[in-house]
């Protein structure tokens, strides 16, 4: 093997910035920091949060550079550009320097290694200004580990600094959190992104497509880390030339052009075409996971692009897909997009655990095209009604016509019979009228307790409807008044809502008073006690008698009671 091959080093490694000006993306820390050396106002710990691959641990090795360089002539203060070339800086960036200390908590978690480095701080640099600690996915240390380093943490000694690396801040105690000076590094922009990738290219000889460019700053998912590991893998894919079909190939994404004729096709329930074209797709190489991640992506962009029209004036995003995306987003409604988008994203979770995940993603694709054919629910409605058979969608059955017969029950109790069936009845022929759907009828005034509870229910109050039924009593109850008691404790709350709610509903003024007389049983306790004499009275019937005695053991489970009807009272059992 060459020397050249054995020092290769990966590009995330080789252009790890070694100074605040190399920081891309994160302006607010780098102003900050500059600012808080430049002044010696230097915290004593600091805290870097973000996700993967932004720049936390490059920023922690700046800061000890920074907090230790002695310049080039050895006589230089803390300064906010190192220089690079003296002992501290070099050493820093070799990591080997001896005051600069890194620890990795994700392997060094417990209390033991804390207390080593407790005790190390005791003492001065060896050689640097400042002993800088450097402890990497802090997040990791245990609950007694935390607990050992908050009192070296609020107070350590002058010549110590502590760096704190995370990605999962919220798992940090608040006590540690308190005592450190916090920064949150953020995504990089895409834009950035790519121009950062455009020169590291250039220094490295490789022709890089624009497209090819976007695709991989668009994986990175503002991860500069993640991004330059892409590119790394591109440039060993391609050589000194990568084309976007080679990056789209590599990655095991989709055509973008097909991906906008795959969304067409299931917006106009096309299921053979979109199946045909997820099929072709899925040949070339796109993974179906990323197919539906990519779809769900469009998604999104088409709903935003029709409530914001400027997202469309994204420089990243080609000329090709600005114009085609905003015909389709004129195109579809956002009820529409807004059902693709959970159905994707129920269909993309069913994907990553099936075994085959290409059937998942097709069966997802498949609801979505049959979804495009079903009418909405604001439609559905008013075809109910406006009588309108029309509206509804292939395959559904028809409604039976109005002057269709309707079949009318008959009594237990008249036919002798529990549970018979009454010949059919022919009815009188209605007169189609159309009903409008927004127009309810007037609602009538309610004059008992019951009336009110199941007008509370109607108009969607469950708790105001349970509170009736179950903690109030009536005594009287006429139009606009009412007097009912609650007991000792009534609920003021429930009152107040109880009056709102009545005049709202009936547009009069109501009155509700209290009162310490006993009332009638609750609306529970009434139904109850009528069930229970419904069953008493089953229990008594001579059929269930003979029934119980032809079947010794059997008992009685519940007793159903049909709805009244042609002058029954409702009871099954007479």
């Amino acid at each position: 093997m060459s020397e050249d091959a054995a020092a290769y080093r990966v590009l995330a490694r080789k252009y790890r910035p070694a100074s605040f000006a190399g920081l891309i993306g994160q302006d607010a820390l780098v102003r900050t920091l500059s600012n808080a050396i430049a002044m010696d106002r230097l915290a004593h710990a600091y805290l870097l949060t973000g996700v993967r691959g932004v720049g936390k641990t490059s920023t922690a090795r700046i800061i000890a550079r920074a907090l230790n360089c002695i310049g080039e002539d050895g006589a230089g203060d803390p300064t906010p550009d190192p220089c690079g070339v003296c002992d501290h800086c070099v050493s820093i960036a070799e990591d080997r320097h001896v005051d600069v200390i890194e620890m990795d908590a994700a392997s060094r978690t417990g209390i033991d290694d804390v207390r080593e480095l407790i005790e190390s701080v005791r003492y001065r640099p060896v050689s640097a200004r400042y002993k800088v600690y450097i402890i990497d996915e802090v997040h990791m240390l245990s609950k007694q580990a935390f607990n050992a380093l908050l009192k070296t943490l609020e107070e350590p000694p002058p010549h110590v600094k502590f760096v704190f690396a995370t990605t999962e801040v919220r798992r940090l105690p608040v006590t540690v959190l308190s005592r450190c000076q916090r920064f949150d590094l953020r995504r990089v922009d895409m834009e950035v992104l790519v121009e950062h990738f455009s020169g590291i290219a250039d220094a490295e000889a490789v022709e890089v497509e624009p497209a090819a460019l976007a695709l991989i700053a668009r994986a990175a998912d503002g991860s500069v880390r993640d991004g330059l590991s892409v590119l790394d893998q591109a440039m060993a894919h391609e050589g000194t030339r990568i084309t976007e079909e080679a990056v789209r190939t590599m990655l095991g994404l989709a055509d973008r052009t097909r991906l906008f004729d795959l969304f067409d096709m299931l917006m106009k329930g096309a299921i053979k075409d979109a199946l045909d074209c997820f099929s072709e797709l899925h040949d070339a190489g796109a993974e179906p996971q990323a197919l539906l991640q990519d779809l769900l992506e469009l998604c999104h962009w088409l709903t935003r692009l029709k409530h914001v029209p400027t997202a469309a004036e994204d420089p990243a995003v080609p000329e090709a897909e600005r114009t085609r995306g905003r015909d389709m987003a004129e195109a579809l409604a956002v009820p529409s997009l807004a059902q693709t988008w959970q159905m994707l994203l129920k269909g993309l979770e069913e994907a990553n655990r099936a075994a085959r995940p290409a059937l998942a993603a097709e069966m997802t694709l498949v609801r979505i095209a049959y979804a495009a054919d079903l009418p909405s629910p604001a439609d559905a409605l008013r075809a109910i009604g406006s009588g309108d058979a029309s509206a509804q969608p292939a395959g559904a059955p028809a409604s039976p016509p109005a002057s269709a017969p309707a079949p009318a029950p008959r009594s237990a109790a008249a036919s002798g019979t529990a549970g018979a069936v009454a010949e059919p009845v022919s009815a009188p022929e209605p007169t189609p009228q159309a009903v409008p759907v927004a127009a309810p009828a007037p609602q009538a005034q309610p004059t008992s307790l019951r009336e009110i509870a199941a007008l509370a229910e109607e108009r969607r109050e469950p708790i105001l409807s349970a509170w009736l039924r179950t903690e109030v009593r009536p005594i009287r109850v006429a139009v606009g008044a009412v007097e009912i008691n609650c007991g000792r404790s009534p609920d003021s709350k429930m009152l107040a809502l109880l009056r709102e709610r009545l005049e709202q509903w009936t547009g009069e003024r109501w009155m509700i008073a209290l009162s310490e007389e006993g009332g009638e049983p609750t609306l529970d306790e009434q139904d109850r006690a009528a069930q229970e004499a419904a069953d008493r009275a089953a229990m008594d019937h001579p059929l269930v008698r003979q029934v119980l005695d032809a079947f010794p053991g059997a008992r009685v489970r519940k007793v159903h009671r049909p709805a009244p009807d042609n002058g029954n009272d409702g009871d099954a059992f007479p």
